[in-house]
């Protein structure tokens, strides 16, 4: 009897012992009256949770929430939760934040961020403020560096100062449930950048900002992108890359699926600088398929002389080799009249390069007879239905290449 009872109360301070331990932002002084700096109050609570031996959640309440910038570092002791059920802003003075970025979380396994609340970046007010200045702007919203197992999901991210997320050095990444929401106007205001990253699915996510849905550049790998919603922005991109960092890594195994473009300026891009390296640098296997355009100025677009300030000496050629790229099912409208642009480069065209069942038509009326495709140094093939028809293997449409 004496056995059992000692093992039901061992059973008991276990369990105890198991349940996630919750550190409020407001047990540590912080106001939710839209104005007051809370940033000492948040990095106290996570740094007790984090010292917590278990799992563990940091709950941000409704409410209005200051902050300026913050880093939240790891190691943790367990798997945390940061819970924003409120809403997070920043200031609008730039000279109150750090390092180009606001919240930043760093060397933590097991991150989960959730809670259904808001990041409100204030950035048009900033950009208001700094329009007669030469005040730098380009703060992004959440950092994750360095963060494994990691789970970003159920949050608004509105009206940042630059980027929204940008993931680095991070492997086995999910983001989910998510809506990332900058007006068209603002540069810079990326949804999701991805860099020395191995691992990352993006999901369910509904992305309008001023620049790239979701940007792929050094070092990306292992990357599905499913089920996202784009548009304004400019388009899913990989790059750019190729521009004479001696560092940049490849980007490799890159899957889009099931995702719709709308007035965005680029569908699924892959761009990079007409910059001669002493090694080429290789991009390969990528997959898009069933993808919807609709009024979309590029639906599918290689762009080997990316060149944004038109400062480029574009006779030379990009060395990004470009590899094993499948386009299929991809249907809707081009706002303009080339509906396949694959402009590749001269010193190391695109090689392997699918095309099967595209069908896209113009969305000012003219009719799908007025499309065309351009193909400039790309060696592939195209199977099923093509609208307009394809130049991929024949390359019957060669001509100068296209202005940026």
């Amino acid at each position: 009897m004496c056995a059992k009872y000692l093992f039901m109360l061992c059973l008991l301070a276990y369990s105890a012992e198991a349940q996630t331990k919750i550190f409020n932002v407001k047990d540590y002084g912080a106001s939710a009256d839209g104005s007051t700096d809370n940033s000492v109050a948040f990095v106290k609570a996570w740094s007790d949770a984090c010292k917590w031996k278990g799992d563990t959640n940091v709950v941000i309440p409704e409410g209005t929430y200051m902050l300026r910038s913050v880093i939240f570092n790891g190691p943790c002791n367990g798997a945390i939760t940061f819970q924003i059920n409120g809403v997070l802003k920043a200031p609008v003075d730039p000279a109150l934040l750090a390092d180009q970025k606001w919240i930043n979380f760093r060397y933590v396994d097991k991150l989960t961020v959730n809670g259904g609340g808001t990041l409100d970046g204030q950035g048009t007010a900033t950009r208001q403020k700094c329009l007669n200045n030469s005040c730098q702007i380009l703060f992004t919203s959440m950092d994750l560096d360095f963060i494994t197992n990691g789970r970003i999901e159920n949050l608004h991210s509105f009206d940042s100062k630059g980027g929204h997320f940008i993931v680095f050095g991070s492997a086995n990444m999910t983001f989910t449930k998510l809506s990332l929401i900058s007006p068209a106007n603002n540069r810079n205001t990326d949804g999701i950048k991805i860099s020395h990253t191995n691992g990352i699915n993006i999901t369910s996510v509904t992305i309008a900002t001023g620049d790239d849905c979701v940007a792929m550049i050094s070092g990306a790998k292992n990357v599905r992108i499913t089920d996202v919603f784009c548009g304004p922005g400019h388009g899913i991109s990989v790059g750019s890359l190729g521009g004479g960092n001696p560092l940049e890594l490849p980007v490799e195994d890159i899957v889009v699926m099931n995702c719709t473009f709308n007035g965005s300026s680029n569908g699924v891009q892959i761009k990079t600088w007409p910059f001669p390296l002493k090694t080429p640098l290789k991009v390969s296997n990528f997959t898009y398929e069933d993808i919807v355009m609709i009024n979309v100025q590029n639906p599918i677009f290689i762009n080997q002389q990316y060149c944004p300030e038109h400062n480029c000496d574009l006779s030379k050629s990009s060395s990004v080799q470009i590899s094993n790229v499948s386009y299929k099912n991809i249907r809707g409208s081009s706002a303009t009249d080339v509906a396949v642009n694959f402009n590749c480069s001269k010193e190391v065209p695109c090689q392997d390069v699918t095309v099967e069942d595209i069908d896209l038509m113009s969305s000012g009326g003219k009719g799908r007879q007025k499309l065309s495709n351009f193909c400039f140094n790309v060696k592939g093939s195209s199977f099923g239905k093509q609208i307009p028809p394809s130049c991929v293997a024949s390359n019957r449409f060669v001509s100068a290449p296209l202005p940026n």
